[in-house]
């Protein structure tokens, strides 16, 4: 399972730590992030410990009103073994409470200047990036015209000519032979490991630089993957789809992307193919299916040669 850690927060959203040091290495395992308004009044039923808990102005304020005895058992209850870090927005002052209770148990206390909206915000995409499911693939992964392409295929069968080429025609490379694909908000969001990013690994070639061959314009760090297309050796006695109207699709995690199958053999441009394929798709998704046209086309015509015998 994906795991975060309060010491990486720290570094990533430059945080200043005032206490419980060594707790910096919990595990933060859920990208919710909790303000604790309703535990400031003193209601823990269903208090969320294992959150990170963001405390702001309006928790603060409202906590200076409790009595001493009052403030030292909310913090007692609000610091918890379970509870991975406590941060404070806009630099407010720490609680002398708050200091006392993290320090017995270890919750590791952090400060930042952004305000509270900016910093959950901030907190909430970081933690959701990092955390969210995600798998590896065998495969290259391009970035056409803003579509995302996802190539498959069997070792071999040419995906990483067909991504030089597509780069060569001005498209940007995202991921070779491995793509890390996670499941986000937004969808499936696609990337290379940072050992081989930027490489292209070519047969008789040897490794290459993208980035330094054709310049910063012909790659990407990340991508949504948008439709994948399966490359494989042309089998005559398969019956290939020829007019399009049978949508395949692929499930990774809980989404599910166009996938389009391609013979290849000999004289086949399969760059153009692939990218092709990409401007189709975005065709389709303005409402514009050449397939569905045509056959629309053909049933008229077959009507009206139905009318005309009668």
């Amino acid at each position: 399972m994906a795991k975060v850690t309060a010491h990486q927060l720290m570094e990533k959203l430059q945080l200043e730590l005032v206490s419980g040091e060594e707790g910096i290495y919990r595990p933060i395992t859920t990208s919710d992030i909790s303000r604790p308004g309703m535990e400031m009044a003193g209601y823990f039923n269903y208090y969320p410990a294992k959150r990170v808990q963001l405390l702001g102005k309006t928790e603060l304020t409202f906590f200076d009103q409790l009595s001493d005895e009052e403030k030292v058992d909310r913090m007692e209850r609000l610091c918890t073994y379970d509870t991975p870090a406590i941060i404070l927005s806009r630099n407010i002052e720490v609680p002398r409470q708050l200091l006392e209770a993290s320090q017995k148990v270890g919750v590791p206390v952090m400060r930042s200047s952004l305000t509270t909206t900016r910093l959950s915000s901030t907190l909430t995409n970081y933690l959701e990036s990092e955390l969210a499911p995600m798998t590896a693939v065998h495969g290259v992964l391009i970035d056409i015209y803003g579509i995302g392409v996802l190539i498959t295929g069997s070792s071999g069968v040419g995906k990483s000519e067909t991504a030089l080429d597509l780069v060569r025609r001005g498209h940007r490379l995202v991921a070779d032979d491995s793509v890390e694909i996670r499941q986000e908000h937004d969808g499936l969001i696609g990337r290379s490991p940072e050992l081989i990013r930027h490489l292209l690994e070519i047969r008789g070639l040897g490794i290459i630089n993208v980035m330094t061959l054709f310049g910063a314009g012909a790659v990407r760090i990340f991508t949504p993957i948008m439709m994948t297309v399966h490359l494989e050796l042309w089998d005559q006695t398969k019956a290939y789809d020829r007019l399009g109207l049978d949508e395949e699709m692929m499930r990774i995690f809980d989404t599910d992307i166009p996938r389009i199958t391609v013979p290849v053999r000999p004289g086949r441009n399969l760059a153009v193919i692939i990218e092709v394929a990409a401007m189709n798709y975005r065709l389709k998704r303005m409402g514009i299916n050449a397939a569905e046209e045509f056959s629309a086309r053909l049933s008229n015509v077959i009507t009206d040669g139905d009318k005309e015998e009668i």
